[in-house]
């Protein structure tokens, strides 16, 4: 990696992610605090989902008790005529047509991107937008929570993302009362109710907040599947053989030092979005990054039959876009390259932090080699250890560059090149 880089930071997406973040920790607190009745919870998930996607109204509905129709249990806008026609013709279920309907009897997302196009109707208040997420549990739906926009495709995936959590937060708190109120008369049950549900919280907390890490340096399939198995045993400290692939621009540093600071955003924005397509595209168990630099391990914490192989073949791909990239860079008078190291051996791994500070790391001579033979790579090379090059030579060509001393690695060392295809030999 680069090590002297300056990565410049995205700061209006960073104070948006903090907002989210502080605004489920709010909810996380009034669900704890609010075991006995889920209205303060559902009034603090509506401030915040009406505030953070500027929505027109938000609306929180709940399935009735005979399971006919969605009874309004919390609202938060201005059309106060839109409460009352909810509470004297609430929606029945078996009104299909309806999209807040639909959203709770399919069981999936409901959006309306344009009220006038796709469904319209005089009494959304003036929504030129619609979002309807249902309540999930045990395989049922037990209510829907609705944004209205102002103004057409209000909610974007960003948005969505964010009100199916509120919606889990929301079942949480309608799980928690009902639980409580099954059992408040019961006055033998009563101490242990309590400490059942705040065992329950906490731990439902404890999921969410994990979740939410695991999904700061883990693709988003590989989280969900390490959450959904409950495997935390993957994350502990142990020893993996990985395919391990570092890689970063050329000449950043000399970019940054000349080029305006929005112009170098950018192309940071671009090269870790497009890096980030490839690598999901790839199946890679972790992925680091830090400036231009990127890290991804194969084998772990999902494994894989060949992690050499896989790790090329990101490579190779890597290599492929930023060639187009660098066209397009250098007609903007950008002179950028590209170089890649890849290595396969074992390494320690693990999560590693404290105080809601961890992280998911690998350790080892792998990990050290992988990062100087990056370092060694010129513009459009893919260099390799000798294991990985073994590991790969049936699929790939690949020759001797020579015997290398590599800063941190004790002997000196042979080091092969990946043999670039017609026209991907350099970027810049």
């Amino acid at each position: 990696m680069n090590s002297d880089t300056d990565p410049q930071v995205d700061l209006p997406t960073f104070r948006a992610m903090r907002e989210r973040e502080a605004a489920s920790r709010d909810i996380l607190r009034v669900i704890t605090s609010s075991r006995e009745d889920s209205l303060p919870v559902f009034d603090v998930i509506l401030a915040h989902a009406r505030r953070l996607c500027d929505s027109l109204h938000a609306g929180l509905f709940l399935v009735s008790e005979d399971g006919k129709e969605l009874q309004l249990a919390a609202y938060q806008g201005e059309d106060e005529w839109l409460v009352a026609l909810h509470f004297q013709n609430p929606p029945r279920l078996e009104d299909t047509d309806n999209p807040l309907v639909r959203s709770a009897v399919t069981r999936t997302v409901i959006l309306i991107s344009d009220t006038e196009t796709e469904n319209p109707d005089p009494n959304t208040g003036g929504a030129r937008s619609l979002l309807h997420v249902p309540l999930l549990a045990r395989g049922r739906c037990h209510g829907v929570l609705s944004l209205a926009g102002r103004v057409p495709e209000a909610f974007p995936g960003a948005d969505i993302e964010l009100i199916q959590l509120f919606a889990d937060h929301a079942m949480i708190a309608v799980e928690n009362v009902r639980q409580f109120c099954a059992l408040r008369d019961k006055t033998e049950e009563v101490h242990r109710l309590n400490q059942s549900l705040q065992e329950r919280v906490e731990e439902q907390v404890g999921e969410l907040e994990r979740m939410g890490r695991l999904k700061r340096f883990l693709p988003p399939a590989v989280a969900d599947t390490i959450v959904s198995l409950g495997a935390d045993r993957m994350l502990s400290s142990h020893r993996a053989l990985l395919g391990v692939l570092f890689c970063d621009i050329r000449g950043f540093t000399a970019f940054c030092e000349t080029a305006e600071p929005e112009e170098t955003i950018e192309v940071l924005q671009t090269y870790h979005e497009e890096m980030g397509k490839l690598i999901n595209a790839h199946g890679a168990g972790v992925d680091h990054r830090m400036g231009d630099g990127i890290m991804v391990l194969f084998n772990d914490p999902i494994p894989c039959e060949n992690p050499a192989g896989e790790a090329v073949r990101l490579a190779v791909a890597m290599r492929a876009r930023m060639a187009e990239l660098g066209r397009q860079w250098k007609r903007l008078g950008y002179r950028l390259g590209f170089g890649v190291g890849v290595s396969l051996g074992y390494a320690t791994v693990g999560m590693v932090g404290s105080e809601g500070r961890f992280d998911y790391t690998a350790s080892g001579t792998a990990i050290n080699l992988g990062s100087r033979l990056c370092d060694e790579a010129e513009d459009g090379e893919i260099l390799l250890s000798p294991r990985a090059a073994i590991a790969v030579e049936d699929e790939f060509r690949v020759v001797s560059r020579g015997t290398l001393h590599l800063k941190g690695i004790r002997e000196p060392i042979e080091v092969f090149k990946l043999e670039a295809e017609t026209g991907q030999a350099s970027l810049a």
